[in-house]
């Protein structure tokens, strides 16, 4: 009798085994997968646990482009900087979502690279102002040169963009440099309101001079560098864009595109500018 019995339960245990391997194959190893997940590196790291690089902050939308020949525009511009000035400029231009345009020294650009680093990153236009801040226009050639070239070079490794702009100091020009500026493709930016921020350190009165000056199509000059002229831009971008103005960069200004060589001071396209 017990050898039927010992056959069945034999069989019996055949069965169950096989069935249960059959029921394992339809899930998830449980503790194998476990292990695993708690032996794969945690997200954000890399071989052998060490941190990934973190990622920079996602570059701004482009801004609609607007047609200045039909729309009241206004290039806000500065010169000299960067400064310590410059980040709380940088900041009030962000609030009002304005985009400029600086004009940068060299010198200062080897000073504060993390502040033009900022300025093209927040979509602002950077370009050249000489190294020293010299009278190009009386420059001889090697000078010019040397002004122009050490000045892309800063803002080139602070930025990694070479400038296609060029301010001359003290506004002087010459066929010199004008030659110089069309071989090296930048085009030279004078402007059409000076507010004399840099002789008044008076907020009200730079806002004042800006206000009373500024016309459809101008390019107002203005200093980063003094904190005083810093801090009479949120007014003068509120009043501006309460009278219907739009805030572009000098290249908008003028379709996008520049000549280089060409002498830029305002944009002068007749009757319609301005108009709905």
């Amino acid at each position: 009798m017990d050898g039927p019995i010992v056959v069945r339960r034999a069989a019996a245990a055949v069965l169950a085994a096989t069935v249960c391997g059959a029921l394992s194959t339809l899930g998830p190893g449980p503790r194998r997968v476990g292990l695993a997940s708690a032996s794969a590196p945690a997200a954000g790291t890399g071989h052998a646990g060490r941190k990934s690089a973190p990622r920079g902050p996602a570059p701004p939308a482009a801004p609609a482009r607007v047609d200045c020949t039909r729309v009241k525009c206004v290039a806000l511009t500065f010169d000299d900087g960067p400064a310590e000035s410059t980040g709380r400029l940088l900041d009030i231009l962000a609030a009002h979502h304005v985009r400029a345009t600086f004009f940068i020294v060299g010198e200062q650009a080897a000073k504060f690279p993390e502040l033009v680093r900022r300025e093209h990153e927040a979509g602002h236009q950077v370009a050249d102002h000489s190294y020293t801040h010299a009278d190009l226009g009386r420059a001889p050639t090697k000078k010019i040169m040397s002004e122009l070239t050490r000045t892309q070079e800063a803002i080139r490794r602070a930025s990694g963009v070479t400038p296609t702009m060029l301010r001359p100091p003290y506004g002087s020009l010459s066929k010199r440099l004008t030659g110089i500026a069309t071989r090296m493709g930048m085009a030279q930016v004078l402007w059409t309101v000076d507010p004399l921020d840099w002789e008044h350190r008076d907020t009200k009165y730079v806002e004042r001079r800006v206000l009373k000056a500024v016309k459809p199509g101008y390019i107002v000059l203005m200093h980063d560098i003094h904190p005083t002229t810093v801090a009479a831009i949120p007014a003068i971008i509120e009043r501006l864009a309460a009278q219907g103005y739009s805030f572009v960069t000098v290249p908008d200004l003028f379709g996008g595109t520049l000549t280089p060589g060409k002498e830029y001071l305002r944009l002068d396209s007749g009757d319609r500018q301005g108009l709905p």
